[in-house]
Protein backbone atom coordinates (compact mmCIF):
# COMPACT_ATOMS: atom_id res chain seq x y z
CA UNK A 1 0.00 0.00 0.00
CA UNK A 2 1.21 3.87 -0.66
CA UNK A 3 1.34 6.29 1.67
CA UNK A 4 -1.75 7.68 -0.40
CA UNK A 5 -3.75 4.98 1.68
CA UNK A 6 -5.18 7.05 4.79
CA UNK A 7 -4.68 3.75 6.94
CA UNK A 8 -1.49 3.49 5.99
CA UNK A 9 -0.24 6.79 6.96
CA UNK A 10 -1.80 6.41 10.18
CA UNK A 11 -0.40 3.30 10.73
CA UNK A 12 2.98 4.92 10.22
CA UNK A 13 2.11 7.33 12.66
CA UNK A 14 1.05 5.23 14.95
CA UNK A 15 4.54 3.48 14.61
CA UNK A 16 6.30 6.67 14.54
CA UNK A 17 3.93 8.25 17.85
CA UNK A 18 4.11 11.54 15.54
CA UNK A 19 0.03 11.58 16.31
CA UNK A 20 -1.38 10.19 19.52
CA UNK A 21 -4.83 10.72 17.90
CA UNK A 22 -3.76 7.92 14.83
CA UNK A 23 -5.56 5.11 16.71
CA UNK A 24 -8.53 7.20 16.97
CA UNK A 25 -8.50 7.65 13.63
CA UNK A 26 -7.73 4.59 12.31
CA UNK A 27 -10.68 2.20 14.06
CA UNK A 28 -13.31 3.60 11.54
CA UNK A 29 -11.18 2.77 8.63
CA UNK A 30 -10.56 -0.76 9.49
CA UNK A 31 -13.07 -1.67 11.94
CA UNK A 32 -15.82 -3.46 8.92
CA UNK A 33 -12.62 -5.73 7.82
CA UNK A 34 -11.62 -6.18 11.21
CA UNK A 35 -15.16 -7.72 11.90
CA UNK A 36 -15.37 -9.26 8.94
CA UNK A 37 -12.08 -11.18 10.10
CA UNK A 38 -13.28 -11.42 13.70
CA UNK A 39 -16.91 -12.95 11.94
CA UNK A 40 -14.91 -15.44 10.04
CA UNK A 41 -13.12 -16.69 13.30
CA UNK A 42 -16.32 -16.70 15.00
CA UNK A 43 -18.23 -19.08 12.20
CA UNK A 44 -15.56 -21.65 12.87
CA UNK A 45 -16.23 -21.46 17.21
CA UNK A 46 -19.14 -23.55 18.93
CA UNK A 47 -22.65 -21.85 18.79
CA UNK A 48 -22.51 -21.00 22.66
CA UNK A 49 -19.56 -19.69 22.30
CA UNK A 50 -19.17 -16.53 25.13
CA UNK A 51 -16.97 -13.93 22.70
CA UNK A 52 -18.90 -12.13 20.34
CA UNK A 53 -17.52 -11.01 17.39
CA UNK A 54 -17.47 -7.06 18.45
CA UNK A 55 -15.73 -8.19 21.88
CA UNK A 56 -13.27 -9.71 19.83
CA UNK A 57 -12.56 -6.91 17.42
CA UNK A 58 -12.17 -4.23 20.26
CA UNK A 59 -10.00 -6.41 22.27
CA UNK A 60 -7.56 -7.37 19.05
CA UNK A 61 -7.74 -3.63 18.24
CA UNK A 62 -6.94 -2.30 21.47
CA UNK A 63 -3.82 -5.07 21.61
CA UNK A 64 -2.86 -3.79 18.32
CA UNK A 65 -3.00 -0.15 19.04
CA UNK A 66 -1.05 -0.90 22.09
CA UNK A 67 1.79 -2.80 20.43
CA UNK A 68 4.47 -0.22 20.23
CA UNK A 69 7.15 -3.12 19.07
CA UNK A 70 5.14 -3.53 15.92
CA UNK A 71 6.28 -1.03 13.04
CA UNK A 72 3.59 -1.06 10.66
CA UNK A 73 4.33 -1.51 7.34
CA UNK A 74 0.62 -0.88 6.07
CA UNK A 75 -2.94 -2.15 5.75
CA UNK A 76 -1.89 -5.31 4.88
CA UNK A 77 0.41 -5.93 7.15
CA UNK A 78 -2.18 -4.57 10.11
CA UNK A 79 -4.39 -7.30 8.79
CA UNK A 80 -1.83 -10.01 8.78
CA UNK A 81 -1.20 -9.12 12.69
CA UNK A 82 -4.78 -8.59 13.34
CA UNK A 83 -5.40 -12.36 12.57
CA UNK A 84 -2.55 -13.22 14.32
CA UNK A 85 -4.16 -11.32 17.30
CA UNK A 86 -7.64 -12.54 17.30
CA UNK A 87 -6.53 -16.51 16.84
CA UNK A 88 -3.91 -15.62 20.13
CA UNK A 89 -7.11 -14.47 21.49
CA UNK A 90 -9.32 -17.66 20.71
CA UNK A 91 -6.37 -19.78 21.98
CA UNK A 92 -6.30 -18.00 25.65
CA UNK A 93 -10.09 -18.44 25.62
CA UNK A 94 -9.96 -21.82 24.87
CA UNK A 95 -7.28 -22.82 26.97
CA UNK A 96 -9.25 -20.71 30.28
CA UNK A 97 -12.52 -22.64 29.22
CA UNK A 98 -11.06 -25.90 28.99
CA UNK A 99 -8.78 -25.39 32.56
CA UNK A 100 -12.19 -24.46 34.23
CA UNK A 101 -14.32 -27.73 32.58
CA UNK A 102 -11.64 -29.99 32.37
CA UNK A 103 -12.53 -32.41 28.96
CA UNK A 104 -15.02 -29.78 27.80
CA UNK A 105 -16.48 -30.01 24.44
CA UNK A 106 -13.55 -27.95 22.81
CA UNK A 107 -13.76 -26.16 19.53
CA UNK A 108 -13.33 -27.41 16.15
CA UNK A 109 -11.77 -25.77 12.94
CA UNK A 110 -11.74 -27.15 9.34
CA UNK A 111 -8.34 -26.56 7.96
CA UNK A 112 -10.46 -26.07 4.06
CA UNK A 113 -8.57 -27.27 1.38
CA UNK A 114 -6.15 -29.55 3.02
CA UNK A 115 -8.84 -31.61 4.84
CA UNK A 116 -11.02 -31.69 1.06
CA UNK A 117 -10.35 -35.40 1.53
CA UNK A 118 -12.25 -35.85 4.62
CA UNK A 119 -16.25 -36.36 5.37
CA UNK A 120 -17.87 -32.55 6.05
CA UNK A 121 -17.85 -32.49 9.85
CA UNK A 122 -14.18 -33.57 10.84
CA UNK A 123 -12.49 -30.90 11.82
CA UNK A 124 -9.21 -30.25 14.45
CA UNK A 125 -9.81 -28.35 18.15
CA UNK A 126 -8.55 -24.92 17.82
CA UNK A 127 -6.22 -26.04 20.71
CA UNK A 128 -4.47 -28.85 18.09
CA UNK A 129 -5.03 -26.45 15.13
CA UNK A 130 -2.53 -23.86 17.06
CA UNK A 131 -0.07 -26.58 18.51
CA UNK A 132 0.51 -28.07 14.93
CA UNK A 133 0.69 -24.24 13.79
CA UNK A 134 3.51 -23.67 16.14
CA UNK A 135 4.99 -26.88 15.62
CA UNK A 136 5.31 -26.20 11.96
CA UNK A 137 6.42 -22.87 12.15
CA UNK A 138 9.61 -23.92 14.57
CA UNK A 139 10.52 -26.90 11.70
CA UNK A 140 9.78 -23.94 8.84
CA UNK A 141 9.18 -20.49 9.49
CA UNK A 142 7.93 -19.41 6.00
CA UNK A 143 5.50 -22.34 5.94
CA UNK A 144 3.80 -20.92 9.45
CA UNK A 145 3.43 -17.68 7.97
CA UNK A 146 2.06 -18.60 5.18
CA UNK A 147 -0.66 -20.67 7.10
CA UNK A 148 -1.50 -18.14 9.35
CA UNK A 149 -1.76 -15.41 6.44
CA UNK A 150 -3.62 -17.48 4.51
CA UNK A 151 -6.25 -19.70 6.76
CA UNK A 152 -6.77 -17.15 9.75
CA UNK A 153 -6.22 -13.68 8.23
CA UNK A 154 -7.88 -14.93 4.98
CA UNK A 155 -5.35 -13.48 3.11
CA UNK A 156 -5.11 -13.59 -0.74
CA UNK A 157 -1.65 -15.58 -2.77
CA UNK A 158 -0.67 -12.45 -3.52
CA UNK A 159 -1.49 -10.28 -0.54
CA UNK A 160 0.72 -12.98 1.50
CA UNK A 161 3.75 -12.70 -0.97
CA UNK A 162 3.91 -8.74 -0.19
CA UNK A 163 3.63 -9.45 3.54
CA UNK A 164 6.32 -11.94 3.13
CA UNK A 165 8.34 -10.26 0.61
CA UNK A 166 8.62 -13.14 -1.90
CA UNK A 167 7.15 -14.24 -5.20
CA UNK A 168 3.17 -15.52 -5.39
CA UNK A 169 4.44 -18.50 -6.91
CA UNK A 170 6.52 -19.20 -3.82
CA UNK A 171 3.54 -18.83 -1.54
CA UNK A 172 1.76 -21.09 -3.68
CA UNK A 173 4.25 -24.19 -3.01
CA UNK A 174 4.57 -22.89 0.82
CA UNK A 175 0.94 -23.25 1.10
CA UNK A 176 0.42 -26.60 -0.46
CA UNK A 177 3.50 -28.13 1.37
CA UNK A 178 1.97 -26.24 4.61
CA UNK A 179 -1.31 -27.99 4.07
CA UNK A 180 -0.16 -31.23 3.35
CA UNK A 181 2.12 -31.23 6.32
CA UNK A 182 -0.93 -29.95 8.89
CA UNK A 183 -3.10 -32.26 7.28
CA UNK A 184 -1.10 -34.88 8.26
CA UNK A 185 0.01 -33.65 11.76
CA UNK A 186 -3.82 -33.09 12.77
CA UNK A 187 -4.88 -36.65 11.31
CA UNK A 188 -2.89 -38.50 13.80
Amino acid sequence: MTLKDPATRLLRDLSSGDDPSSAEKLLPLVYEELRGLAARYMRQERPDHTLQPTALVHEAYVRLVNDREVEWKGRTHFFAIAARSIRQILVNHALAHQAVKRGGKQRRVFLHEAQSHEKPGQGTDLLAMHEALEELTDLDSRQGQVVELRFFGGLSVEQTAEILGVSPRTVKGDWRIARAWMKERLSG
